[in-house]
């Protein structure tokens, strides 16, 4: 097997997913439809990037349970290298997600196992020998800011996707961080929890939505982070680094579900960074288009396409 040039450390949660035609209100009972799946950030940007074609090795914890074992099963099935910390005390994770017919989701996840990984799970050497170590912060933070420091000290390209902004999010981790993908809503958050905005009032995403290219660009820079990444739904994404920003559009697509979307960006972007040789805006524009595709199918995981459906989609939009 190839070694692993891709490292994420990161939830894995079983979804729960239930389809229906709206939301419902408080007190309200819906018939719908349901479908069970893999899901969690971590484990959704694993799949992503090794669909994609980037030889990835996914590092999370599971319980000792069925749901755990279908974990195990699933990732044999996609030939995707795995280092699992069973934790026998702890349920594996699940998340309660609700789609409407426009495809928008609403979730609740347990993390139950995620938040026991601990810095002993993580296999340094695997981590010595990757070009990328990706994180996010739906597993125990303190073995994730590990993993990240493990990648920084080894020459790895660090990589943080900031979802969710948990309250107990300490912005120390930062400093191990070289290229930061936040949605608007977390780049606002962020924004206000560190004391970044020069207004009187907290920004909102409304007006950060608003801000001229070069305005946003220089908020960015305040992070303190070398590039930054705004990812804006179906406007694409907002590049910022020291020398200047890129605005990517995305491609405009009929949405199924949007569930996972983030996650497929974050996973085809670091395959897009090791097919264009760290070109930044291809990697971007290739990460619209494994998001783009996602959103074209239910599910979280199932959905991410495969490195063959990216090639054909992008000669296409060409």
């Amino acid at each position: 097997m190839t070694p692993p040039q891709v490292v994420v450390v990161g939830s894995y949660v079983i979804d729960l997913c239930f389809n229906c035609e709206h939301f419902p209100a408080p007190g309200e009972t819906l018939a719908g439809t349901s479908r069970t799946g893999p899901g969690g950030k971590g484990s959704n940007q694993a799949v992503a990037a090794g669909r994609a074609g980037a030889p990835t090795l996914y590092v999370g914890a599971i319980g000792d349970d069925a749901f755990g074992r279908d974990a195990q099963a699933f990732y044999e099935r996609e030939g995707i290298a795995t280092h699992w910390a069973v934790k026998s005390t702890q349920p594996t994770g699940s998340a309660a997600i609700l789609v409407n017919a426009e495809g928008q989701n609403q979730i609740i996840v347990a993390l139950a196992a995620n938040l026991k990984l601990a810095k002993s799970d993580l296999p340094a050497i695997a981590i010595d020998g990757a070009r990328m170590v990706i994180c996010q912060l739906e597993a125990n933070l303190p073995a994730t800011t590990h993993a990240l420091k493990l990648g920084r000290d080894a020459g790895a390209l660090t990589i943080l996707n900031p979802a969710p902004l948990r309250p107990d999010f300490k912005a120390t981790m930062l400093k191990h961080v070289d290229i930061l993908i936040p949605n608007e809503t977390e780049f606002v958050e962020l924004i206000n929890r560190l004391g970044l905005h020069p207004g009187k009032k907290p920004l909102t995403t409304t007006a950060m939505l608003k801000l001229p290219p070069a305005k946003l660009h220089a908020l960015c820079g305040t992070i303190g982070v070398p590039v930054v990444i705004v990812t804006l739904g179906m406007r694409g994404c907002f590049i910022s680094r020291a020398d200047g920003y890129v605005e990517v559009p995305a491609f405009q697509v009929k949405a199924v579900d949007t569930t996972g979307a983030g996650d497929a960006f974050v996973g085809g972007f670091a395959a897009g960074l090791l097919e264009h040789d760290g070109d930044l805006a291809a990697a971007a524009r290739h990460g619209c288009a494994v998001a783009a595709l996602s959103v074209t199918k239910p599910g979280t995981a199932p959905s991410m396409p495969t490195r063959a459906a990216v090639q054909r989609f992008l000669r296409r939009q060409r």
